[in-house]
């Protein structure tokens, strides 16, 4: 409701301090209000560890199949309706969800704190200071703070990149809807990754692809299939590092607090993705290109993959790998 409450608003809105309240706000708090800490923190409860993976990959597959659709038709209804018309239908599709959330009512599985755990049972506030204390749990946040800077500053700034290449806005939309497309499949192979390999090491290879990919994009030319093959690859990890960040703070901390304790982490996240788009928005104002922002996003992205080796992880038990 409050998502629906920031779009809705938002044709009204005539300074920009009135753009922050519901774009920034509202738009933003709703939408972070209904996400994966959320979700994946309710499904893992009711799910026993051999099926968490999995499941918390399909969520995010969720999400991105979301991505994919709503990229493209966005742009049609603006197109067709211009965009107070296309603020307010997503308002009514944003309502249009809540009789889905009905399924996060039902009963629950008991909850127990893992032999894994070190949250012990003092409560929410003894697992807070537990988890900030744990070097594991702070380098899992450097991690995510990358990737939110990533996402933030391709999302924002696509499209402004796109334009600098004179290309038409459709390969903006579309290469975002290519990203959705490809984080599909990514989130169902880093659901199945968790399953069986140390969450870890997925977050490794997931970062240090990301750096190797920006790498190829500047080497490239600048032409349409550039702008959709970078987005396919990048959509393959986009958003399907959230399983193996979850999976890891379900692994050291348990189940009872995983919603907070992984909503910590998101909170990390969407700190790095302001810088990425503040700092984008300020290179293109000064600089006149997005050149700098490129190196800094592979650099933090090597970074956030070797962030990922010293933490302090379970081994994957063969007896807990679903068949």
């Amino acid at each position: 409701m409050i998502l629906a409450l920031g779009s809705a608003l938002t044709p009204f809105m005539t300074t920009g301090f009135g753009l922050v309240l519901t774009i920034g706000l509202l738009s933003a708090m709703g939408s972070g209000a209904g996400s994966f800490s959320v979700l994946i923190g309710a499904v893992a409860r009711c799910l026993p560890a051999a099926h968490r993976g999995t499941a918390s990959g399909m969520i995010n597959a969720g999400g991105s199949f979301g991505q994919f659709v709503f990229a493209p038709l966005l742009q049609t209804l603006i197109f067709l309706l211009g965009w107070m018309g296309a603020m307010w239908s997503l308002a009514v599709i944003s309502l249009a969800a809540l009789p889905l959330a009905r399924v996060l009512r039902g009963s629950q599985a008991p909850v127990t704190i893992t032999a894994t755990s070190n949250a012990g049972d003092g409560g929410l506030r003894a697992a807070l200071k537990t988890a900030l204390a744990d070097r594991s749990y702070l380098l899992l946040h450097a991690g995510f703070f990358t990737c939110g800077f990533h996402i933030a500053f391709l999302v924002t700034h696509l499209p402004g990149e796109v334009d600098l290449c004179g290309l038409p806005a459709s390969v903006a939309s579309w290469s975002l809807a290519i990203i959705g497309l490809a984080n599909i499949f990514g989130s169902l192979a880093a659901g199945w990754c968790v399953n069986r390999y140390r969450s870890k090491y997925v977050l490794f290879w997931m970062y240090g692809s990301r750096a190797l990919l920006v790498l190829l994009y500047l080497a490239a030319p600048k032409t349409v299939w550039t702008f959709y093959l970078f987005a396919a690859g990048l959509g393959f990890t986009w958003l399907a590092t959230v399983p193996p960040t979850a999976g890891v703070v379900g692994k050291l901390f348990g189940m009872r607090y995983l919603a907070t304790l992984f909503g910590l982490t998101l909170l990390s996240h969407q700190t790095g993705g302001f810088f990425g788009a503040w700092l984008g928005g300020i290179a293109i104002t000064h600089y006149g290109n997005y050149l700098w922002m490129w190196y800094a996003d592979a650099l933090l992205a090597a970074t956030a993959a070797l962030c990922n080796l010293p933490i302090r992880e379970p081994r994957i038990e063969p007896h807990a790998v679903p068949a």
